[in-house]
């Protein structure tokens, strides 16, 4: 493997520490206080400069992530509140959504709260404020690659309702700035349900500043809102306490199987060697994950870009069925989800 520079066999790194977790690893927290108690977190630290946090009580999801001590995350001000706090009422999502690295939204709607004939639903649907169940973490060799995963399970069910099934994996490799994110969606029940899945990455300062630059994948943009400048979807800028959030929508290209978007920052200084700048790049398939939402919110306290590979837009689950464009899952049907985040000098 690569690492500090060089290529090491398994037996050489072993011969110069005591516990491979001097160089990384998985650990298990558990918060003590606040919103937090009781919050399970797993930190995994790949050795050469990425560090995240896996929190199982929320979907699986990624909290804070730092390259060399510094976030390229945004974190809201709830914390990473634990979801007894959660009331899925109609924005009320917004008072313990964590931001963090990923907040999934799903698995039965995603985006503006409404009511169906399957009944009432909030903002961006429940996944993100639902634990795990079967969870658990290993760090192991494979050859001379050092290979970090962490997995659970979380199911969003109802009587008389869905029965929806997420497994996540999350892997990173001792040695490489790269988190790989491996799901599969099943409706293990036996009627046929909508399925809305968005996965929103949040970035944030000092990843962002005045001039990082964001490159989208190859498609067709649009503003969610006619008055929207389309202008702004590829810059970036310095807080503004009166901004009110920009949504643009990008159906992909049709000929690209896997899409990528990425993120310049060329005053990004913790890079090793006094290098300057850094590139974070996501990349996932399309097939499954044909549309992009872009949330541009460059406030005051609010200062995030959201990055959101979907199967669906972000007007809620009756906008979706009266566009033709809703995701519908057959009894037994599964779904499959890859996306990978890389990060490197820029």
């Amino acid at each position: 493997m690569q690492l500090f520079g060089k290529e090491w066999t398994r037996r050489e790194l072993e011969a110069r520490v005591g516990r491979i977790d001097q160089l990384g690893g998985i650990e298990r927290f558990v918060g003590a206080e606040g919103p937090e108690k009781d919050v399970t977190m797993f930190r995994v630290r790949t050795g050469s400069g990425l560090s995240y946090w896996v929190t199982p009580e929320k979907g699986m999801d990624i909290s804070i992530a730092e390259i060399h001590g510094v976030p390229i995350s945004w974190s809201s001000g709830n914390g990473t509140s634990h979801p007894a706090y959660y009331n899925q009422n109609g924005q009320q999502w917004l008072r313990t959504a964590s931001g963090g690295l990923l907040m999934t939204c799903g698995l039965t709607q995603v985006g503006s709260p409404g009511e169906d004939e399957l009944g009432q639903y909030g903002l961006h649907g429940r996944i993100h404020h639902t634990p795990a169940r079967e969870v658990s973490h290993f760090a192991q060799w494979e050859g001379d690659q050092y290979v970090m995963k962490v997995r659970g399970v979380v199911e969003e069910t109802s009587i008389f309702g869905e029965r929806i099934r997420l497994t996540r994996v999350i892997t990173s490799h001792l040695g490489e700035n790269r988190i790989s994110i491996n799901d599969q969606v099943e409706n293990f029940g036996f009627s046929s349900i909508p399925h809305m899945m968005l996965y929103h990455f949040n970035f944030g300062f000092p990843l962002l500043d005045e001039e990082t630059k964001i490159i989208l994948p190859k498609g067709i943009s649009k503003p969610r809102d006619p008055e929207m400048d389309m202008g702004v979807m590829t810059h970036w800028q310095s807080p503004d306490v009166g901004h009110s959030e920009q949504v643009y929508y990008h159906e992909l290209d049709s000929s690209i199987e896997r899409a990528c978007t990425t993120i310049f920052s060329p005053n990004f200084s913790a890079m090793p060697g006094g290098y300057k700048g850094l590139k974070v790049e996501l990349e996932w398939d399309t097939s499954s994950l044909p549309r992009m939402v872009q949330w541009r919110m460059p406030g005051a306290g609010e200062h995030v870009l959201g990055l959101e590979p979907s199967n669906c837009w972000s007007y809620g689950r009756s906008k979706e069925r009266e566009l033709g464009t809703l995701r519908i899952l057959e009894p037994g049907e599964c779904v499959n989800y890859n996306l990978e985040l890389r990060i490197g000098c820029s």
